[in-house]
């Protein structure tokens, strides 16, 4: 089979195509056999209020996230701002040093609004503590150097 040969079975099937039997009396009949079974009694639909149980259920727990999220709010420790999380950053005067040190100061200072974000993340705090650790690796190499 060439693509001409797909091309053509393509077109053939944007032809319209008519059922082989008619659909509407098996949902005419289908519908006739539930209305049959349902009794007169029964409502044929349900309530369209919900009980005032829900609602107020839905009140309280609204207003408790409220409080609770207001609450964490004012008690959430304040973040500290950018200058003072890089206060004094450390430039070398070897430039061989100096752009280790800058990446390395640029990972503290992200490491640590990271921190802010997720306080309890452990392995935020060990990537902060390894990168502080390399931080001081490479000031005592700048002095030995130096």
């Amino acid at each position: 089979m060439n693509e001409f040969e797909w091309h053509r079975q393509l077109r053939d099937l944007r032809q319209p195509l008519a059922p082989q039997h008619d659909l509407w009396a098996a949902i005419e009949t289908a519908l006739d056999d539930v209305n049959a079974t349902r009794s007169p009694a029964t409502p044929v639909h349900p309530r369209a209020r919900p009980a005032r149980w829900v609602v107020a259920a839905s009140l309280a727990a609204s207003l408790l996230l409220a409080g609770s999220i207001g609450w964490h709010l004012r008690h959430a420790p304040a973040a500290t701002p950018l200058a003072d999380a890089a206060a004094t950053p450390w430039k070398p005067a070897d430039p061989r040093f100096a752009g280790a040190a800058v990446e390395l100061d640029a990972a503290r200072m992200e490491l640590q609004l990271a921190i802010q974000q997720a306080p309890d993340s452990p392995a935020l705090q060990r990537l902060l503590d390894r990168t502080e650790h390399q931080q001081t690796q490479l000031r005592q190499l700048a002095g030995q150097a130096g």
